[in-house]
């Protein structure tokens, strides 16, 4: 277990698709970065909120000019998280700044490759079952 404070920035993304003629604006948050802040949780606090009054997402960055300067709605919600509309040149984005502890981290692990022996049992007796999914204990 650690005691480590990040600023985690996700953005609002869309992605159009066309089903049957039909146009359907997808929407999700994708985390898009996450800074370590060495201190307290009041500093991570104080690095959250210059995040959000100061982050550019990528697609106002691409298409701004030197100088410009976007208009910025903050706002703080009682969890603790900001959540920021940002508006330049006719484009707008949503974009939300949250403070996390990290609790837990797990290296990937691989398993050893199969011998000859496996991978031929592997053929004529078809996949091996799936782990099963993750219950509550209790």
């Amino acid at each position: 277990m650690t005691d480590r404070w990040y600023v985690l920035i996700e953005e609002d993304t869309r992605e159009t698709r066309r089903a049957d003629g039909i146009e359907l604006r997808l929407h999700h948050w994708t985390l898009t970065a996450s800074h370590p802040v060495n201190g307290t949780e009041a500093e991570a606090c104080a690095v959250a909120e210059d995040a959000a009054l100061h982050y550019v997402p990528g697609i106002l960055a691409r298409h701004a000019r030197p100088g410009d300067t976007p208009g910025r709605s903050a706002f703080l919600a009682g969890d603790g998280s900001w959540l920021v509309h940002v508006r330049q040149n006719h484009r707008a984005c949503h974009f939300r700044v949250t403070t996390a502890r990290l609790v837990h981290t797990r290296e990937e692990g691989q398993a050893p490759p199969k011998s000859l022996k496996e991978k031929v049992r592997h053929a004529l007796d078809g996949p091996e079952p799936l782990p099963a999914p993750w219950v509550p204990k209790g």
